[in-house]
């Protein structure tokens, strides 16, 4: 993700859009994401609010509403800081906080079942590959 997208540019993407947008709410969810996940970085070096921004300008350019345009930029974290579901409901009511919940435990059930079946795949390729596995069968594993 090389092109830098600001806070601003999605702003202005929905304004284009409609005309109520919600600007203080949305550079709420923004400060409070990117004052959260400051001290943080991607693999790639990049300061990690660049991801929730990417998303966040994505929804924007198909419009979607501002309580979606805040839990994209708040969707990590819940999971990614000492940040939980009550302080996002405290902040920025029920129905953000319910977004941002459903996306975490959306991609934690997606992943749990990522790795699961990927480690299914790993241990019946080990144990059915080689004469010295051939004692094991694919259901011991489990």
């Amino acid at each position: 993700m090389t092109d830098e997208i600001t806070i601003y540019d999605i702003i202005n993407t929905l304004k284009k859009n409609r005309k109520k947008v919600n600007t203080k709410l949305i550079l709420k969810a923004y400060h409070f994401s990117n004052d959260n996940h400051k001290e943080q970085k991607r693999l790639s070096g990049e300061d990690y609010i660049i991801h929730p921004l990417h998303v966040a300008n994505i929804l924007s350019q198909i419009n979607l509403d501002d309580a979606t345009i805040c839990a994209a930029l708040l969707h990590d974290v819940v999971e990614d800081t000492d940040i939980t579901k009550e302080d996002v409901i405290r902040e920025f009511g029920e129905e953000i906080a319910g977004m941002v919940d459903r996306c975490y435990k959306t991609w934690k059930t997606t992943i749990h079942y990522k790795r699961r079946a990927t480690s299914r795949k790993l241990q019946k390729n080990v144990f059915s590959n080689g004469k010295r596995y051939k004692s094991y069968s694919y259901k011991t594993c489990r």
